[in-house]
């Protein structure tokens, strides 16, 4: 596994930065005033030379949610208990959460990856399975997986990417489902990014103020209890992180490895990015952070990566929802770039010499 693992860093390469006057130029000859889509623009150039090609195609689009749980519910950090994690995942595969409208007004197809629920599900066709174990060790105690297991983690997640690449998936999304998943996030957060605990440690399911000091404690603590294992970023990831946050890690690294752009959901996938990033210099070529999320630090966690989120809603609720609407102003751009007369083309005066 080791040896697929570096092969597929081996295959990310940063985008052909030749391509971009050619896809700058076709934006400029667009029949408005120069620039005047504004970050519409951005996004359809970063679209084409991630996909490397002036002439980009948007049609086909699938969001990846992946679900596990974390022994750290353990410690009192969630407002809901364990039990939610399996729940919600009945409700996504019966299409009843969030992601399932949001998805279906994307147009997108959604697959549910079980990479560590504390629960054995039937066989149903939107349901991936990949558990790893069920849930992750308490972070608070000792490290939340082994190494070997977030290396299996994350290959699941990009064999997904690959065979999403193979089966002519033109953008993929990220969700998450997993009670007492921000506390690894933000856990996540303070060891790669250098961030303050304090600053950074939020509501999540929306806790009280006795819980929330709980929760920074815990983290706190589980960045000391793991001070050893903490040299790499494999290491904190394995250390810090979550069986579904390693497979959005390798799902993004697996789309990379292809040329395959991956829109970011909010706080918790966001921790998958930054492992991703962290493994990867490269792969921020191929990734939109969909939104800002209203959890306490994602703000930081933006600053920090130099990152511009494309919507701001005051969204919390993760699964991929913030990701899902950033994909329908993703598909706009390109198809404002491929539809949109041109001057050359039509009969339209351009700006005045």
């Amino acid at each position: 596994m080791i040896e697929q693992y570096q092969n597929m860093l081996a295959a990310i390469s940063g985008v052909d930065m030749s391509l971009a006057a050619e896809v700058r130029a076709h934006l400029d000859d667009l029949t408005k005033p120069r620039g005047s889509l504004g970050r519409l623009e951005d996004i359809a150039l970063k679209y084409s030379l991630a996909r490397g090609t002036a002439r980009p195609v948007l049609k086909k689009k699938k969001v990846f949610c992946f679900a596990g749980d974390h022994g750290v519910a353990d410690e009192g950090v969630s407002a809901f208990p364990a039990e939610v994690t399996p729940q919600m995942v009945y409700n996504m595969l019966s299409g009843g959460a969030a992601i399932n409208v949001l998805s279906a007004s994307a147009g997108a197809d959604i697959d549910v990856v079980d990479m560590g629920v504390n629960h054995d599900f039937p066989d149903h066709p939107r349901l991936r399975k990949y558990k790893i174990r069920p849930g992750t060790s308490n972070i608070a105690a000792g490290p939340a997986m082994s190494v070997g297991e977030a290396l299996q983690a994350i290959m699941a997640g990009a064999g997904l990417a690959r065979e999403a690449a193979e089966q002519g998936y033109d953008l993929l999304a990220t969700g998450e489902m997993g009670i007492a998943n921000t506390t690894s996030a933000t856990a996540l957060y303070a060891s790669m990014l250098d961030l303050p605990v304090e600053t950074i440690t939020g509501r999540g399911t929306g806790i009280d103020d006795t819980t929330l000091a709980r929760k920074a404690s815990v983290i706190r603590r589980a960045l000391d209890v793991n001070a050893g294992t903490l040299a790499t970023p494999l290491e904190k990831l394995a250390s810090l992180g979550g069986f579904e946050i390693a497979g959005i890690c390798g799902l993004i690294l697996g789309a990379a490895s292809v040329r395959l752009p991956v829109v970011v959901d909010g706080f918790i996938s966001s921790a998958g990015a930054v492992a991703a990033m962290q493994l990867s210099c490269k792969v921020s070529d191929y990734l939109f952070f969909s939104h800002l999320s209203n959890e306490q630090g994602h703000k930081a966690v933006m600053k920090s990566l130099g990152a511009k989120p494309i919507l701001d809603l005051d969204l919390r609720l993760g699964e991929g929802t913030g990701a899902a609407l950033a994909m329908q102003v993703i598909e706009a751009a390109v198809r404002i770039y491929n539809e949109m007369a041109t001057f050359s083309s039509a009969s339209v005066s351009g700006e005045s010499a």
